[in-house]
């Protein structure tokens, strides 16, 4: 029995990292159909694999890391031919969401993203901190092969780092918040949010293609699905928005003409961040304020059983009785008395 559940465990940790593999492989190419060029190197402002390897590490535990590792592998690969340094790019990619994932595990991160600290600890510690690893090895790595230049160093840098951050901050929130949602939801939800849907896709697409600098509209959107679908729906919103804006910036079209290539990344991340953090922050302190109205409910609702059954003159449940033996003195005495 031992040796049998030993072989089971295995398979299963086996099979959970090759499904990280082949998710952060296709979530690679898919991150790799829309990059921006500066000084020469080629980046993407947003790299999903990235959210995708912290989720996977929170959800599975760290022994997936390995699957991180093969998936990395494998989007090099398809790049690339395997030459030495690709070793220091893949210590840097298993790296980043390793130490990320340790560090909000010293924090006491809840991956229901339901207190407001947790969102605070995702975004400074999970992507702006854990992300630096991953940026400053890959860069370091394009120096030491003579591929990257000491003048454009640090806009090659900052751009491999912020789309290494939003990665996690887009892609991470929306993971655990599926993994740990209800399904089915019921009809009702399923049509507000339909409609709901196509509301946000006809805006953001006429706000991120249109000539008119007018990207600020996407706001009131996120409130919109934060307030009626908490994390789910404000991190879809902010995922459909960020892809829109990426696709907008790398055809230089709509608030993104005319601009440098400089301009269109320091204006798409600037956009995409504030974006991914709004709609992550405000996630949480609704959740909180939500899961706090509902313990208070629940407080309330308890205190008035509890003086419903004073009130009638009954014990409440779980209240304390008395003993037996004081019970009993009472009863002598008043019998003592007549």
């Amino acid at each position: 029995m031992v040796g049998t559940e030993n072989l089971r465990r295995t398979g299963v940790v086996a099979l959970q990292v090759l499904a990280v593999a082949g998710c952060y492989y296709a979530a690679g190419r898919l991150g790799l159909l829309r990059n921006l060029a500066v000084e020469g190197a080629v980046f993407t402002p947003i790299w999903p694999p990235t959210g995708i390897a912290v989720a996977a590490l929170l959800i599975f535990g760290l022994r997936v890391w390995p699957g991180i590792t093969l998936g990395s592998l494998l989007v090099i690969m398809h790049l690339t031919s395997l030459q030495p340094q690709v070793l220091g790019n893949l210590v840097g990619n298993t790296a980043a969401p390793v130490c990320a994932c340790l560090m909000l595990r010293a924090v006491d991160f809840r991956t229901d993203l339901s207190r407001f600290r947790d969102g605070l600890a995702l975004v400074f510690l999970g992507a702006l901190t854990g992300m630096l690893i991953s940026a400053s090895v890959g860069v370091g790595m394009l120096v030491i092969t003579d591929r990257l230049h000491g003048h454009g160093l640090w806009e090659v840098w900052l751009a491999w780092w912020v789309g290494d951050a939003m990665g996690v901050l887009i892609i991470t929130p929306l993971l655990l918040a599926l993994h740990g949602a209800r399904w089915p939801p019921p009809l009702s939800r399923w049509q507000e949010a339909t409609g709901l849907a196509l509301i946000t896709c006809g805006s953001v697409l006429l706000v991120t293609f249109s000539s008119l600098s007018v990207l600020f509209l996407v706001y009131p959107l996120l409130i919109w699905t934060a307030l009626r679908f908490q994390l789910v729906g404000s991190m879809l919103c902010a995922l459909v928005t960020s892809v829109m804006a990426t696709v907008a910036a790398t055809e230089r079209a709509g608030p993104f003409e005319g601009l440098d290539r400089i301009e269109v990344m320091l204006k798409l991340q600037a956009f995409n961040g504030t974006m991914a953090l709004t709609a992550l922050l405000l996630s949480a302190v609704i959740t909180e304020q939500r899961n706090t109205r509902r313990s208070v409910e629940r407080a309330c609702q308890e205190l008035v059983e509890v003086l419903g059954h004073l009130t009638a003159g009954n014990t409440p449940p779980g209240g304390p009785t008395r003993p037996d033996g004081e019970a009993g003195d009472r009863a002598g005495q008043k019998e003592t008395g007549r």
